[in-house]
């Protein structure tokens, strides 16, 4: 069993699979969601001994680093403190339906992921695991070398950040393309062809739908 605990706050499906991939792998997690740990029992029996349930600053500070799959709030939600220092994987896509419009974001002043990295200034946030849909972590999920392994972009403003993401991918089954800055994030999210082609796209082809895209303008 590694020593290595991710923190995870959210547990919905994307939070739930990362906790499922991550524990298949060999990696503690503490995991919180908005409820409470109490309401996690279910999964915590699923995820087995190297899984405990928390609230989310305890996750955070559990972590050696962290996995943020929740919606980005306009006034910041997630524990400032307690991720302070630690690379943080931002799995977040903005989506209007759901978050409303976030102006700022509209005008592609920001993305949403560098509004999550102001919010967590002493953090290294890493936009990851935000274009696959989470039940495929484990079906699409290829030892490296194979020719049918997919690929999945990271940005990130912190080399290290990025770093740690490829080793995350490889050990879940995925090749990486970098897709840095946190500036550059927008080009793998909804309706862009990185984001369309997920499924089915190795490192040449992410790369090429990466380049491919083009800003889509206030909604």
């Amino acid at each position: 069993m590694s020593e290595t605990t991710i923190g995870i706050i959210g547990a919905g499906e994307v939070g739930s699979q990362i906790a499922r991939a991550a524990t298949a792998n060999g990696y503690r997690v503490v995991i919180a969601n908005s409820r409470g740990p109490h309401t996690l029992g279910d999964l915590i029996a699923e995820l087995g001994p190297a899984a405990r349930a928390g609230y989310a600053a305890e996750a955070a500070a559990a972590g050696d680093f962290a996995v943020v799959a929740v919606p980005l709030k306009v006034v910041n939600d997630m524990p400032v403190d307690e991720l302070a220092g630690k690379i943080v994987l931002d799995t977040n896509n903005y989506m209007i339906w759901r978050d409303g419009h976030i102006p700022v974001i509209d005008s592609g002043a920001r993305t949403e992921h560098e509004l999550r990295q102001e919010q967590l200034p002493a953090s290294k946030v890493a936009k990851a695991f935000t274009h696959i849909q989470a039940p495929r972590l484990f079906s699409l999920a290829r030892p490296a070398g194979d020719p049918a392994r997919l690929a999945l972009s990271v940005s990130s403003n912190y080399p290290e950040a990025v770093e740690l993401v490829t080793r995350l991918y490889d050990q879940f089954g995925f090749d990486t393309v970098d897709n840095s800055p946190l500036r550059e994030s927008w080009r793998s999210g909804p309706g862009q062809p990185a984001w369309v082609h997920a499924a089915r796209q190795n490192r040449e082809d992410l790369a090429r739908n990466l380049r491919r895209a083009k800003p889509l303008g206030p909604a």
